[in-house]
């Protein structure tokens, strides 16, 4: 066999490889799909949100009993061999997730003298003890008197009287951040002592064990001011000193007419974001805190508000063999978008089950005029989608985009429907001045914030991040090339688009690091950063900007593979980019094939060898097709704080890779 023939029989083995794991992977995606058209699957975290929600339940004397060997079960599946836990799978313990297991697990009856227990133990005084976790488990371990409340950052609910018009106010937080923050200013306002099973007190030491001096636990949450001074930290100096000034005043209790409306005020901000089912933002922490907030406010548990408040947060529970958990959010909306771009890619002869999957998801447009995001946007008309089943004040940015990708791709002619005109539109008016998107808000970038004495986790703003922006890309790129190319150039949507592109792109210039990748804020990290922008700049190569852009991403790309074909990058790389190759994953190399491909011919080595590693890597699952193993959580919340392990992650994004490799081959895109 001459050498040409052996290349045409390798590709055509290849292919026809391809198509069979599409085929399998097809169906198991339908054997997941809900009766009513939609996708979901669990949305791993790391144990601090089960372990917060038993703080919960004992802190307002719920039964706890029923679970009990559940919730253990889980718990202890989640420890590491060296007595701790960690952010996510293989990451490295941390000194808060352990301390908050710890307690979640004695008080569901776990003896200290446990072998796992005793390891624990171990790893949190080795670490520095209580003395050394974060603000937030401060504020849990306060609420039960195992850290004294003058040791939590003041917090003054009068923040909510500030107008929006204030350098600082509760709308210059990000979405997250404030829906989180409402309801703690009550918290803090109360300061309360709840009982453990040794009983209650304001210095109560059921967790002795694990300080390593318990005689003091007055311990300083910041630098000192002189520290800030001498180190140039202007705004965390100034924050400072309106802490301890703060503090001198009793956190202004002292001023009672202000403070009693103030909190009302405070109160009628979270009512009047609570959804008809219970929800609030769709996410775990504010739900959580406002059950602490209402029942200190008066409220009894059988209120609507409470009552309906936890029924969502047992909705957010998950139960298998490994036990029972709580997940911090659910994705439906979000999965459902991307197995729906994955079954479209993938040309999957469903059709039937892809209409109804957008039938379900078009359903949650959010067409009525309210919102946070207005409170900075006031004239700009709704349109966007939001992650979860309920979440009808935060629509975001990034799924929105998915979702007008699902719908063109799926069929032409819904460029011009109501719901892709509205949800571009929408996108349009949510770009930021830099020419960059963010999740949730516009203008959401003041980046002081984070230098309060509560953040932490460096996590108060929303601000442009190119993994989103290179989706809107991808997403405006296709209407036009599929629509607008046929329309005359006065459309007054195509200028806007375009121009919108434009900025876009140069924002997308501003940020790229030296070696040609983007950063992931999202999703773990470069190759998912790197990977969304190429798909973006696909469509925009005629532009010289976007070729020099281009050529050193594929560089950077290619340099990353790893001897298997595959691509894997760990989540340690947001604390250093020089540790980010790892093994191989199925998203990841999803990812960086899907950025080649783009770009490259399929006859590319490295494509052809990325491709070979997702074909060998596929397994039968569940009797009902095939799908691709992965153990790593590949998707970021708050980049080295909360991360994220998305269940589908490991299948539509290879789904999406195989079935653009395979349309590459045919001629088809």
């Amino acid at each position: 066999m001459s050498m040409t023939s052996r290349e045409d029989h390798d590709a055509s083995s290849l292919i026809s490889q391809v198509e069979h794991a599409l085929k399998l992977s097809n169906d198991y995606a339908l054997g997941l799909v809900h009766p009513d058209g939609h996708w979901y699957g669990e949305m791993n975290t790391n144990v601090t949100v089960t372990a917060e929600y038993i703080f919960l339940r004992q802190a307002l004397r719920l039964d706890l009993k029923t679970d009990i060997a559940a919730y253990c079960h889980y718990l202890l599946s989640q420890q590491n061999s060296d007595g701790s836990w960690g952010l996510a799978p293989e990451y490295p313990g941390d000194v808060s997730t352990s301390t908050e297991a710890y307690l979640a697990l004695k008080i569901l009856g776990t003896s200290p003298h446990t072998p796992a227990m005793r390891n624990a133990r171990a790893f949190v005084l080795k670490a520095g003890g209580i003395a050394r976790v974060r603000i937030f488990t401060r504020i849990f371990l306060a609420t039960f008197g195992l850290f004294p409340w003058s040791a939590v950052p003041e917090l003054p609910v009068e923040l909510m009287l500030l107008p929006s018009i204030c350098p600082i106010n509760i709308y210059k937080f990000a979405s997250w951040a404030r829906g989180t923050i409402a309801p703690l200013l009550i918290i803090c306002h109360h300061q309360p002592v709840y009982s453990l099973p040794n009983g209650k007190s304001t210095d109560n030491d059921y967790l002795d064990e694990l300080w390593v001096d318990c005689t003091n636990k007055s311990v300083p949450y910041g630098l000192p001011l002189w520290d800030l001074m001498s180190q140039g930290e202007f705004a965390g100096l100034a924050f400072g000193v309106l802490d301890k000034v703060l503090y001198q005043l009793n956190g202004l209790r002292s001023i009672p007419l202000i403070r009693a409306y103030a909190r009302k005020q405070c109160i009628q901000w979270i009512l009047e974001r609570q959804e008809k089912t219970g929800d609030w933002a769709g996410i775990f922490p504010p739900m959580h805190a406002n059950m602490y907030a209402f029942t200190l406010e008066g409220y009894k548990l059988d209120d609507d508000p409470v009552r309906l408040g936890f029924q969502a947060l047992e909705r957010f529970a998950w139960e298998d063999e490994k036990g029972k958990r709580i997940q911090a959010c659910v994705s439906p909306v979000w999965d459902t978008a991307l197995m729906t771009i994955g079954l479209c890619d993938a040309m999957s002869p469903n059709k039937q089950t892809i209409d109804h999957a957008l039938a379900w998801i078009r359903a949650r447009q959010l067409l009525e005029p309210r919102g946070d995001w207005r409170v900075y946007r006031p004239q700009l008309a709704p349109g966007g989608f939001s992650f979860e089943y309920e979440n009808s004040w935060y629509p975001d940015v990034d799924d929105t985009a998915a979702i007008i990708l699902a719908q063109v791709k799926h069929d032409n002619g819904s460029i011009g429907s109501n719901s892709v005109i509205a949800a571009a539109t929408w996108i349009l008016g949510m770009q930021n001045p830099d020419g960059g998107w963010a999740a949730f808000d516009v203008e959401n970038d003041k980046l002081f914030l984070n230098k309060i004495p509560f953040s932490d986790m460096d996590s108060l703003c929303d601000t442009s991040c190119a993994d989103i922006t290179g989706r809107i890309l991808e997403a405006y790129g296709l209407m036009m090339m599929k629509y607008f190319s046929a329309k005359s150039d006065a459309d007054p949507l195509l200028h806007t688009l375009r121009a919108a592109c434009m900025r876009g792109m140069h924002y997308l210039a501003s940020t790229q690091e030296p070696n040609g990748s983007w950063y992931g804020r999202w999703g773990c990290n470069y190759i998912y950063g790197t990977s969304h922008v190429l798909c973006g700049l696909a469509y925009f190569v005629e532009k010289r900007l976007v070729c020099v852009m281009v050529k050193s991403a594929l560089q950077w790309l290619k340099s990353r593979q790893n001897d298997d074909g595959g691509w894997g990058e760990s989540l340690l790389s947001y604390q250093s980019p020089d540790r980010e190759q790892q093994a191989s994953t199925p998203s990841q190399t999803a990812w960086a094939l899907m950025g080649l491909l783009s770009h490259l011919p399929v006859t590319d080595d490295a494509i052809e060898r990325g491709i070979r590693y997702l074909v060998s890597s596929q397994r039968p699952e569940k009797g009902i097709g095939s799908s691709w193993p992965q153990a790593e959580y590949t998707g970021t919340g708050f980049p080295n704080h909360f991360y994220l392990g998305y269940d589908y992650y490991r299948h539509y994004f290879p789904m999406m890779a195989l079935g653009r490799y395979l349309q590459g081959s045919r001629g088809l895109n």
